[in-house]
């Protein structure tokens, strides 16, 4: 039997919430149900990068999966912190009033 406790999505910071996939946090799902879902946007993108708050590295748009909890992406963590937001079809953004968001292994 194994002793991990199973993983589970953190509670939602403006609509976004992660949960982690591997014990190390390398891998992660992230959730959102933010300011494009409620605006009715028929896709969302994550837009991604590594590295510190204000120097992002391997900037990457992940099209994001429609689900019945809201949009979901799985992402592979290249470094200690992914720094993200979301655009949607029509370009419009939700950058977390422009602080964005992000996940730190610590």
């Amino acid at each position: 039997m194994s002793t991990l406790s199973p993983f589970t999505f953190s509670a939602p910071i403006q609509g976004v919430q992660v949960k982690p996939l591997t014990q190390d946090g390398q891998q992660i799902v992230i959730r959102y149900n933010g300011l494009l879902k409620n605006q009715g946007a028929s896709q969302v993108w994550l837009h991604g990068g590594f590295g510190e708050s204000n120097a992002w590295e391997e900037t990457k748009d992940y099209l994001m999966e429609r689900t019945g909890e809201g949009w979901e992406q799985t992402i592979d963590l290249k470094d200690k912190q992914l720094n993200f937001c979301f655009r949607d079809d029509a370009r419009n953004w939700d950058n977390n009033s422009g602080v964005n968001w992000t996940y730190r292994i610590t």
